[in-house]
């Protein structure tokens, strides 16, 4: 969408990967109404200097600059504001954002630029730019913003280019806002679930289906929460499936009433993925962060969609929680892996500007980074060793375990005991060979597993070379052996499960997540 003509709106996305599109942005642009033939949106990635940013910016000489300010380009926004402002001090910036709508006061970016938009921005960015246009500049610098009628306001997603469609992700939503009250997330304060309506909706996907769009991720906070609604959309997806489908869903993990159970039952392996964000298994911990969920209907829920159905799970649980230790969290982790979900993703909490989770900052010994993403440093629980410690066995399981590489070999790191404690000792060993937690190549990664299995854990080496040699076989060459491997193995063979993909599942497209 980068063009380089003049444009008297520019709307200037930096987004954390070339991948990403402006989701919020391309809502701003359809809903400028009568201004937007006037107005042009570029998007960047934070891996870009911002001073090229910025010639870019200014080669479309516009008279306002609109910048969605988020916890992945806050730093990266800020400079190229600076820059902006200093070279030509005549355009009016306007930010806004999740970062800027809550503890906005003292940030620099209040500071630097003309106007914030604090929430929902497309009815406000619009009446600032009008304004703007029409010399007659609004005397208020921050406004609130005015949340639109979802049932009425102009969809963005005719903005997609053929190049997002064919390389980028392409995000969509059919309902905004969360009824729930999670204290670590800025969902919880947009209470009320507005649907975009049904038919308008599923039209809209009909026209991205027809233009090639192949997997669509889904920002929904509550995908399954209106049965009725989210019937509606797979039912739409089945009816007009198509070769490479794949869909991306944040689910309520204890809620999945039999009519969604018949319907996902239907679609075939590859997809649908459920983003489920379980977080704790603790009630207390629970309860504290106002996070209502029902774990045995968890645990039914979970078993259910691996055992009856196609669907990919991706599960979160959070590291540093108010009152959660090493052992309450060993105890979920260890619950997801007995549930066999293919995905544990294990995250640092975060104390985003504005969520509730701050009101445990004292009681808990709660500290948090000032700088983005905000992450706990340490509390009563933890120090800052022990999240360092946390931080490299979720990143040596993301390369284990989540990407799919070495799903048989690591049931040989559990052994008999606990999932969790197995993996952390590995995780520490691995970490004092390497000293690193990233650039370690997959054959790296075997030879480390082979010593650590057949030197530390004394297992047999040929049963070790037989795991190794089932999950390296799946990404490499058929019936290549690797050198390290030869001396245990006889036959150069890919077992008929992995030929089949009925063992272990491909793993979805993990660039959704």
């Amino acid at each position: 969408m980068t063009q380089h003509s003049e444009s008297e709106i520019l709307l200037v996305a930096i987004n954390a990967k070339y991948i990403h599109t402006a989701f919020g942005l391309r809502y701003l642009l359809a809903n400028l109404n009568e201004l937007r033939s006037r107005a042009t949106l570029i998007e960047h990635s934070i891996n870009e200097f911002p001073l090229t940013i910025v010639e870019s910016i200014l080669k479309h000489k516009p008279k306002i600059v609109g910048i969605g300010v988020y916890i992945w380009n806050a730093n990266v926004s800020l400079e190229v504001i600076r820059i902006l402002k200093a070279v030509d001090s005549s355009i009016k910036i306007v930010l806004g954002g999740p970062e800027l709508s809550y503890e906005w006061e003292k940030r620099e970016h209040l500071q630097l630029c003309d106007y914030l938009v604090r929430g929902e921005g497309e009815i406000t960015f619009y009446q600032i730019c009008a304004q703007i246009l029409a010399e007659v500049p609004p005397k208020e610098k921050v406004w609130m913003g005015k949340p639109p009628d979802v049932t009425t306001m102009s969809l963005p997603y005719s903005l997609y280019t053929d190049e997002d469609i064919a390389q980028r992700v392409i995000y969509v939503e059919a309902s905004r806002g969360c009824p729930f009250r999670c204290q670590f997330c800025l969902s919880s304060l947009d209470q009320k679930v507005r649907n975009v309506p049904i038919d308008i909706f599923l039209k809209e996907m009909k026209s991205l289906l027809d233009r090639g769009v192949r997997q669509f991720k889904f920002v929904d906070r509550t995908f399954n929460l209106a049965p009725k609604i989210s019937t509606a959309i797979l039912s739409f997806f089945l009816n007009n499936y198509v070769k490479g489908l794949f869909l991306h869903f944040e689910m309520v993990p204890d809620r999945f009433p039999e009519v969604l159970r018949s319907w996902v039952q239907k679609f075939p392996l590859g997809s649908i993925q459920f983003e489920v964000g379980i977080q704790t298994f603790n009630e207390e911990v629970a309860a504290r962060i106002a996070r209502r969920q029902k774990n045995a209907k968890i645990d039914e829920n979970l078993l259910f969609l691996r055992n009856d159905t196609q669907v990919h799970l991706h599960t979160d649980l959070i590291v540093g929680l108010p009152g959660e230790d090493i052992d309450s969290l060993a105890k979920g982790f260890d619950r997801l892996v007995g549930l066999n979900v293919q995905e544990i993703q294990v995250g640092i909490l975060k104390r985003l500007p504005g969520a509730p989770i701050a009101i445990h900052t004292e009681d808990f010994g709660m500290v948090y980074s000032p700088k983005p993403p905000y992450e706990i440093l340490r509390n009563r629980d933890w120090s800052f060793l022990d999240l360092a410690r946390m931080r490299r066995f979720a990143k040596y399981w993301d390369v284990i375990s989540n990407s799919g590489r070495f799903l048989r070999t690591r049931t040989l790191i559990f052994g008999e005991g606990s999932p969790f404690a197995q993996f952390l000792e590995f995780s520490d060993w691995l970490h004092a060979q390497e000293g690193k937690t990233h650039a370690i190549s997959q054959k790296r990664m075997m030879e480390r597993l082979f010593t650590y299995l057949t030197e530390v854990c004394q297992q047999p080496p040929e049963d070790v070379a037989q795991k190794l040699y089932q999950d390296v076989s799946r990404s490499s060459k058929r019936g290549h052996i690797p050198a390290l491997l030869r001396p245990y193995i006889k036959e150069k063979c890919i077992p008929n499960a992995l030929l089949e993909g009925t063992e272990i599942p491909e793993r979805q497209k993990r660039h959704l997540i």
